[in-house]
């Protein structure tokens, strides 16, 4: 699971370029390596500064080869969870799940539960995109003043691995500038939702993270 607080409303239009990400490549014990394996999650206002935008990878570390065979999980439920009264309690989410190649998005919308365990939404129409194929252009699907995008993208994360590997080792004592980036030429598998943020509601700070939810 990957957590942030961002600002809305007001606040978030004062702040220029506001942007915020958790990260954490393919070392979650109980989904290490796997189709699940939340890489990263960024929140960001979108270039209508009236819209949030949310954005969840998985599958780290694919080089080319693999990424042309990458799928995502069908499974597997992307869940944005979104707090908008300061509880860490998700008072809205957004889910996403992959079928026969397309990516279908539900909500925002508040949940059915809350907690660990999720189910679908009900009593919403979910909206959908063509997962793109990796090597084609972007396939963005808009409904509602919200866009969906579903696919295979580079790697945006820098982070030298080995020099942080020296300075935890005692054999360095800092990072080199400019650095090597451990995850140059490799890809991910992104889900993206961008929607307004009168969807979301609230005019101070929000709380949110992203979890990946196995079928059980």
């Amino acid at each position: 699971m990957k957590k942030s607080k961002i600002y809305l409303g007001i606040a978030i239009v004062a702040i220029a370029g506001f942007f915020t990400i958790a990260a954490d490549h393919i070392d979650a014990p109980a989904v290490q390596g796997g189709t699940n394996d939340i890489t990263d999650f960024y929140a960001f206002q979108g270039q209508n500064s009236n819209n949030l935008v949310f954005v969840a990878n998985v599958q780290g570390l694919l080089s080319p080869t693999a990424t042309a065979g990458a799928a995502f999980d069908e499974n597997t439920m992307i869940e944005f969870n979104i707090d908008t009264t300061g509880d860490n309690v998700e008072d809205l989410v957004i889910q996403a799940t992959a079928r026969d190649g397309k990516m279908y998005f539900f909500g925002p919308a508040a949940p059915n539960q809350t907690g660990l365990n999720s189910t679908f939404l009900t009593g919403v129409t979910p909206n959908s995109v063509d997962i793109t194929a990796y090597g084609s252009s972007a396939v963005v699907a808009t409904n509602a003043g919200m866009s969906f995008f579903a696919g295979p993208r580079d790697d945006p994360f820098f982070f030298d691995f080995a020099q942080y590997s020296a300075i935890i080792g005692g054999t360095a004592s800092g990072f080199n500038n400019p650095g090597s980036d451990t995850f140059a030429g490799s890809n991910v598998m992104s889900v993206v939702v961008e929607v307004p943020k009168s969807m979301i509601g609230g005019t101070g700070t929000i709380n949110t993270w992203v979890e990946s939810k196995r079928k059980q």
